[in-house]
């Protein structure tokens, strides 16, 4: 390698930094969709690795999720929230975070451990 950038890597780099921007400006579906994007994962991988861990989320709640359609807001998808930050290799909190902004700053339901 030459050391060149290719434009493979600029994508990825390009990527990362516009999750990184969305994560703490929002939305959460924008970021959320963003993540999922950059990380190259479909719902149904992001599903199966969620599984593994022990957190079942179906399928179309993701795609709500990352549609916009609802947001997490029950205790379950709270503490699901985690582990897909973590399937998604974003910073642990950022998701939570940007729903507690959209929610007037107010603090979520507090997320099992």
């Amino acid at each position: 390698m030459t050391g060149q950038r290719t434009p493979q890597m600029d994508r990825g780099q390009s990527a990362t930094r516009e999750v990184e921007s969305l994560l703490a400006t929002g939305p959460f579906a924008v970021a959320l969709r963003a993540a999922i994007r950059a990380r190259g994962l479909g719902l149904e991988r992001i599903q199966y690795r969620l599984r593994r861990r022990g957190v079942p989320v179906s399928l179309a709640t993701l795609s709500h999720w990352q549609s916009g359609r609802c947001r997490p807001e029950r205790p379950g998808s709270l503490a699901a929230l985690r582990y897909l930050e973590e399937v998604l290799e974003v910073p642990p909190g950022a998701l939570l975070r940007l729903l507690a902004v959209e929610n007037g700053g107010q603090r979520v339901t507090q997320v099992p451990q």
